[in-house]
């Protein structure tokens, strides 16, 4: 089985996550009539505000495509680093990968988005929306992180002192 490097892994895979996660958003989205540069702007507005975000050209829409990729890329290497400490990651990634992501969730709901230029919901969020953003972290980044690591990145060195 061809192991990469895992710079190139982590690339790999969380490229891969993103690129799963960006479409859900994107079809979720089109589906109340959001385009794809108003998600984009939208991530944007983490960093921007909305205000500007809005007024922002194409440079904003490319900020957000980067800025998502960034975030999936870190949450990636974050899932590569731990599995080097806890191999179960990798061994067991159908289970440890979708939990890696409903963890995701709150962590990105509550946590991380409060601490941006996000604006917050200005009414109750959905079921479905929520629904929507566990299925993406668990599935479109949880899962393929996981699945993708296994496969492409090196096999954690066993513990010290553990039987050979």
């Amino acid at each position: 089985m061809q192991r990469l490097h895992p710079a190139a892994a982590i690339l790999l895979a969380g490229v891969a996550a993103g690129t799963l996660d960006i479409s859900d958003a994107l079809i979720f989205n089109a589906f109340h009539g959001i385009t794809p540069a108003e998600v984009f702007r939208f991530i944007a507005s983490g960093l921007l505000g909305l205000p500007a975000a809005v007024r922002g050209g194409a440079w904003v829409v490319a900020l957000g495509v980067a800025m998502h990729f960034t975030i999936a890329l870190f949450w990636t290497a974050v899932y590569y680093l731990l599995s080097r400490h806890f191999p179960v990651l990798l061994r067991r990634a159908w289970i440890c990968g979708p939990l890696y992501g409903a963890v995701l969730y709150p962590v990105m709901t509550f946590l991380v988005l409060p601490l941006t230029r996000v604006p917050h919901p200005a009414g109750i969020v959905t079921v479905a929306n929520r629904i929507n953003g566990v299925f993406a972290l668990v599935v479109c980044i949880g899962l393929a992180v996981a699945l993708l690591l296994r496969r492409y990145a090196p096999v954690p060195a066993p513990a010290a002192g553990a039987a050979h």
